[in-house]
């Protein structure tokens, strides 16, 4: 293999005939800007190996700011995160800026002065077809122009264009040529303008098309991993182009020593330059004030620190390039600043025996410990779980959380148990992956493991096929978000048909590039993913503030939950397509008793009573530190919901601790082991959130962690059945089973097999069943489901199920029709007839998928839709209006889609009480709405109706609430709090408050059993959006008193301003006392 692509580089490098050359000097800094070619450079780093090995003793600096998703005038970013010509022009110390409106400031603590630029566009660009060519263009002369004149601090900047690479047609039947084939139409016609462009600046231009092209077209094995995207042989391959280009000689063999010192180099620098958590660095996050010191100071040194690390790399290079060995020396980090915790008082933490004297289940259920830090060493902070073919527990473990700093040697990990089958406790453990930050989620995926490490998704594997410990890892992902290390994809799931789903929280700005263009998300979504095809989408924009959730039960029917609020969501009404844009407004379907949640799970094990059977489990970890049950019902025509699935709370929960004993019972997860017991992880935290505490502070622990085990010992546990290594035909016999853990993990060993064999064995399977008969429905969904993970369209049993007389399996197979619809002839007219049938469910299923056809497909679903006009179902209703949305925002739907169809019922108006506002005092109220019902702001406590939570759901403590109140108070004219002048109120939300207080009868703020603190805002609210909100609040709900206005809040915000501290009640109530009630 290497020979041959040798003997291929050599034919195709003569190709490269570059009509200027680069001459570097002495010193000069090289910056790679761009997209996905110039980001995902710095994970191989061939070509600056190369440049360092031809230059040695030049003492070259090297930072690749390259971006995946970017386009020359496109930089999606999380809030105030430091522009380009920031990095290009880098100095030590503090720079304070405006961002837009907004002063910051930025800590850097090396130099950087780019004098040289790699620019890499033309990729992304080039989805606009030639209609985008001129604005292209004029784009790129700009960006040229700017550049050449700047003076980053090394004197005139030399720029070399590099044009995009070439689509890789993958000669497979998971991709589709006719794709390559199309988008290589148009990356020519943008390579040609680029170098026109690039003439008429006189800037060198290397074409990277026209060569990519013949070596793909010449090599035996694939050199990207979807098309579009270099593997490690193909950036190899293509630095060697590269280097031809720039020098117009061949480049040498690359040195392992040299290649090695720039990846080190380039590990430090990207979590440098792109940092998780940069909204709480840079954003509206990073000024609030913990104790006097916040976010961006903090971790701005660290950033530094970064900075300092990455250029002592820097001369471990230049000594590798000349043949010597010198190991980096950081002696000369800034010192860490300290940070004072916000939470006075030390809660204990009880070993994982003594704390399960404090937790309680329901009658019949036993409780067992399985490990905790003193047993399994690494086991800290789990943050998501799954059991293996083989049936080991898998878990990420968080020791570094929220997030690693320049000085870490423990570093997060994927961490494998062992378990012995007769007690389930661990016999052996050990660490498959080490070295990670912040691995909030995992997958299997074939023989090894899809994880999260932002802003990339990897798949990590064991090359000797034991899957014990990885030796080589892809990055097959780019470009998610980590603004906020709590809002970054977690709780990683398959569908049953094989998709694997992501997800983001608020503050996120997510940009993946896909063979379609790029994929852009604002604030939060679910995104969909099939890792055999690379295909990815957006599944559900909307406006979640931290989607964790994500099940799918015995059916395929998603539930959502967006964590914050603990919302539950039923999928299938609001993952309909959408170009651009988000949903909002989406019922939930289950009254949560409490907030917040980071995982859930359907209990699915016969091990448990049978009418345990499909039961919802949902953590919580502040207030009900336990997880809750609900049983999951279809909907009715009475409730109006029969297209979809209710949740009704089952009392008592699964489990729950005493917070006042052991209050640091944090259950992050649960799971059904393949013995059908459950395994619950314990996150075992003393503080929890960004929002409420310094990232640094240091409370935030770093040592614990827990496993328990639940039983039923009444009824027998089941026996594991033997998934891994396991034949075909036996693999298909258990997707008869029960248990959805046991037939999804017999569909991840199924995808280890040949997959012509696999869906020959599983047509021949198919056939002992009877499409006509109920009973049979599921097992043949099954056999659909293992076509769909393989990627193979079976048009005849698709059409069989929609036929089933279960109307399960019909809403099923409509959704299989969705996925698969470009391969499905006519795949509109089996959407369509879906529409007619007479299940609601199945009615939603085709709503939902008419709104991924376009085209000369659009009127017939345009039609198709209006037929549900009229349907009183909450879930049709909604997922018909979204529907049309879209369908109306193609050119083949604008003037057709009734604007009427697009009406949704009017939001519940809680105010203004006095209708005579004037017209400034209204608006300043409708902007305290929005501001109110921000994600994680006020809403999330107070609710919609300003209630609150007044019910605590540890029912042992009734006198307990769990959110106070901001409405009219019986016996008081006004809210209590709110009544008087505005300055009470305006210092709360500046400086928040903590503290146990009592309220309309009800204790609230008591920390220490799991009650929770009223958050400053001051740092995060400008005063006028301070006194827009309060006016919200003082007009809602009952309440009628003045508006607030921008010059209160900041007289109050001035003579306040010294101090740091949250109130206490005793405190504001000193400064404000209650007035009496009447």
């Amino acid at each position: 293999m290497r020979k041959l692509l040798t003997l291929l580089l050599a034919s195709t490098l003569s190709a490269v005939l570059p009509a200027q050359t680069l001459q570097l000097q002495k010193g000069d800094n090289i910056a790679y800007v761009g997209s996905g070619l110039a980001d995902r450079q710095q994970h191989y780093g061939y070509l600056e190996a190369l440049i360092h090995q031809a230059n040695p003793g030049t003492e070259l600096v090297v930072r690749n700011l390259g971006f995946s998703g970017d386009e020359i005038n496109t930089r999606h970013r999380s809030d105030e995160v430091p522009t380009l010509e920031y990095f290009l022009d880098l100095k030590p110390g503090d720079l304070t800026t405006k961002s837009g409106n907004t002063t910051v400031t930025y800590h850097a603590g090396a130099h950087f002065h780019a004098n040289v630029l790699f620019a890499y566009w033309g990729f992304n660009e080039s989805f606009r077809g030639a209609e985008g060519l001129e604005d292209f263009k004029k784009n790129l002369d700009g960006f040229l122009k700017k550049h050449l004149a700047a003076d980053y601090g090394k004197g005139k900047t030399r720029v070399v264009l590099f044009s995009p690479l070439a689509h890789e047609d993958m000669k497979s039947p998971l991709f589709d040529a006719a794709v390559a084939a199309r988008n290589n139409k148009n990356l020519a016609l943008y390579t040609a303008a680029m170098a026109e462009v690039a003439k008429a600046n006189a800037v060198q231009f290397v074409d990277l098309f026209h060569p990519s092209a013949q070596l793909f077209a010449a090599s035996a094995t694939r050199l990207t991993i979807n098309g579009i995207h270099l593997n490690d042989a193909g950036d190899k391959a293509v630095a060697a182009l590269q280097f031809q280009g720039l020098f117009g000689k061949t480049a040498p063999p690359v040195d392992a020593k040299v290649l090695a010192a720039v990846k080190d180099k380039s590990t430090e620098w990207h979590h440098r330059y792109r940092t998780v958590d940069q909204f709480n660095i840079y954003g509206q996050r990073s000024r609030i004030k913990y104790e006097g010191i916040d976010n961006a100071t903090v971790i701005g040194r660290e950033l530094a620190n970064r900075d300092i690390k990455t250029a002592n790399r820097d001369k471990t290079i230049w000594a590798a390039a000349q043949g010597k060995d010198l190991a980096p020396d950081d002696a000369n980090l800034l010192p860490d600043l300290s940070v004072p915790p916000n939470r006075k008082e030390p809660v204990p933490y009880l070993s994982g025996e003594e704390q399960l004297k404090h937790l309680t289940l329901p009658e019949g259920c036993k409780i067992e410990f399985i490990a905790d830090e003193t047993t399994v060493p690494e086991l800290i902070n789990p943050v998501q779980m799954n059991f293996d073919t083989k049936g080991r527990l898998w878990l990420a473990v968080w020791p570094n959380y929220p997030e690693t700093n320049p000085t870490t040697k423990n570093f997060d990990k994927l961490l494998v148990l062992d378990l012995d089958p007769k007690t389930g406790k661990v016999a052996r453990s050990h660490v498959f992956l080490d070295g990670l930050n912040c691995p909030t989620g995992f997958q299997f995926y074939k023989d090894g493991v899809i994880l999260i490490q932002s802003p990339d998704i990897w798949f990590a594997r064991d090359t000797s096929g034991k899957m014990e410990k990885a030796d080589w890892k892809e990055k097959i992902l780019t470009g998610m978000d980590a603004a906020d290390s709590h809002h970054e994809t977690n709780s990683i799931c398959y569908e049953p048909g094989g998709a694997m789903y992501f997800s983001d929280g608020v503050f996120h700005r997510t940009q993946v590039e896909t063979f379609n263009g790029p994929v852009r998300n604002t604030n939060g979504a679910i995104y969909r993913f099939e890792p055999p095809t690379s295909k990815f989408s957006r599944y559900v924009p909307y406006g979640f503030a931290n989607p964790h959730g994500r099940v799918f039960d015995y059916w395929g029917n998603d539930i959502i939950t967006d964590a914050t609020g603990n919302a539950n969501y039923f999928g299938p009404g609001f993952s309909g397509h959408l170009d651009s844009g988000s949903h909002s407004g989406y019922p939930q379907m289950w009254s949560r008793p409490s907030r917040p949640c980071p995982g859930t799970a359907i209990l699915s094990s016969r091990h448990f009573p049978e009418d345990w059977q499909g039961m919802f489990l949902n953590t919580n970890v502040i207030t009900y530190q336990g997880i809750f049950r609900a049983k999951l019902s279809p909907g009715s025509e009475k409730t109006k919901d029969a297209s979809g699935i209710r949740g009704e709370t089952v009392e008592p929960g699964l489990v729950k601790t005493d917070n006042t004993k052991a209050g640091n019972f944090r259950p992050s997860g649960v799971a059904v082991a393949p013995d059908g017991s459950l395994y619950v992880m314990d996150w075992s935290q003393m503080l929890i959130g960004h929002l409420q505490h310094h990232l640094r502070d240091p409370n935030r622990d770093h040592a614990h962690g827990r496993l328990y085990r639940i039983t039923f010992p009444s009824r027998p546990l089941l026996t594991p059945k033997k998934v891994d290594g396991e034949p075909i035909e036996a693999l298909l016999e258990l997707l008869k089973e029960h248990e959805d853990n046991v037939r999804q993990r017999a569909k991840v060993e199924l995808h280890k097999h040949d997959s012509a064999e696999v869906i020959a064995a599983t047509q021949k399977w198919a056939k002992q069943f009877d499409a006509s008969k109920q009973a049979d429905a599921h097992h043949l969904l099954e056999a659909l489901w293992v076509h769909q993970w393989h990627d193979v369209v079976n048009l005849d049993l698709i059409k069989a199920l929609l036929k089933s007389p279960e109307y399960n399996a019909r809403a099923q197979a409509i959704r299989v029709v969705c996925y698969q619809r470009d391969r499905i002839p006519n795949a509109i007219d089996l959407v369509v007839a879906g529409t007619k049938d007479e299940a609601p469910r199945v009615q939603l299923e085709a709503i939902r998928a008419l709104s991924f056809f376009n085209g000369a497909d659009t009127a017939k679903a345009i039609a198709a839709a209006m037929t549900l006009k009229d349907s009183k179902d909450q879930y049709i209703s909604y997922c018909l209006r979204e529907t049309m949305k879209q369908l109306g925002s193609l050119p083949e739907g604008k003037g057709v889609v009734d604007p009427k169809a697009l009406q949704k019922p009017k939001d519940i108006e809680y105010g203004p009480s006095d209708k005579k506002l004037s017209k400034a005092d209204k608006k300043l109220y409708d902007l305290g709405k929005e501001v109110y019902h921000r994600e994680a702001l006020c809403v999330t406590c107070h609710q919609a109706d300003g209630k609150g939570i007044d019910s605590f759901p540890d029912k042992s403590k009734p006198t307990f609430g769990s959110y106070p109140s901001l409405a009219r108070m019986t016996g008081y004219p006004n809210n209590p709090w709110i009544q008087g002048e505005p300055d009470r109120a305006i210092k709360l939300v500046l400086n928040g408050m903590y503290g146990k207080m009592t309220f309309d009868g009800k204790q609230y703020g008591d920390v220490t059993a799991g009650q929770a603190a009223m958050t400053p805002l001051g740092q995060m609210l400008k005063d006028e959006e301070i006194a827009a909100v309060l006016t919200y609040v003082r007009q809602s709900w009952g309440n009628n008193l003045s508006p607030v206005t921008a010059a209160q809040v900041k007289k109050v915000r001035d003579a306040n301003k010294a101090r740091t501290a949250m109130y206490t009640p005793e405190e504001i109530l000193k400064e404000h006392p209650l007035q009496p009630g009447k």
